[in-house]
């Protein structure tokens, strides 16, 4: 960030929070690179990462009207998040709300928008109590949305609570907009969330 640097008063500065994960930050800065080159003019992007990401994506190219700004590591690293997944969950959702809100503090123009993950449900509140518009931005694909938000169809079909090495070939035709599959490739589609969700 350049503390020096003036904007005009009708830029409109928006601020982009990603879930602190590989897949959710790249999806985030693309959505982010789209929207800079609409209105290069008129739009400047605040991408917020902890101090971590910084280091790893702070080299990497993007338009002029896009910049960095830090949160302070809150959160478990990257390196080792696996080895407590619902550790680093936890971390992101009671954790990382109050640094996030004093960097709205400290950011130059005001802030007019919030894009947040949709897994970073606290952002919703931090825009409702200083009356910024937020935006959620779903990271994953459109398959892995429909199996979330249809989830009460497994209970219905008594695919869950499951064991996935108790299922054999066992089909799922029943999730609107998702091919019949296999019910024990669903990990495999949630990227890791399917684990959590049917175990």
């Amino acid at each position: 960030m350049d503390p020096a640097k003036t904007y005009p008063s009708t830029i409109c500065h928006v601020v982009a929070m990603p879930y602190p994960g590989r897949g959710h930050i790249n999806a985030m800065m693309n959505a982010c690179k789209l929207l800079a080159l609409k209105s290069p003019q008129h739009i400047l992007l605040t991408f917020a990462v902890t101090e971590e990401w910084l280091g790893f994506i702070g080299s990497d190219p993007k338009p002029d009207n896009i910049r960095f700004a830090t949160v302070p590591n809150v959160i478990p690293s990257e390196h080792g998040r696996a080895k407590d997944f619902p550790g680093f969950v936890e971390a992101v959702s009671t954790k990382m709300e109050a640094p996030f809100e004093e960097l709205l503090d400290r950011l130059e123009p005001p802030v007019t928008a919030i894009v947040a993950d949709t897994f970073v449900v606290w952002a919703v509140g931090v825009g409702n109590r200083r009356n910024i518009p937020v935006a959620s931005l779903w990271p994953m694909s459109a398959t892995v949305f429909s199996v979330i938000y249809h989830f009460e169809l497994f209970v219905q079909h008594g695919h869950f609570p499951i064991e996935l090495s108790d299922i054999g070939d066992e089909l799922v035709d029943y999730i609107l907009g998702v091919s019949t599959m296999r019910i024990m490739d669903l990990p495999t589609i949630m990227y890791g969330h399917g684990r959590k969700v049917l175990n």
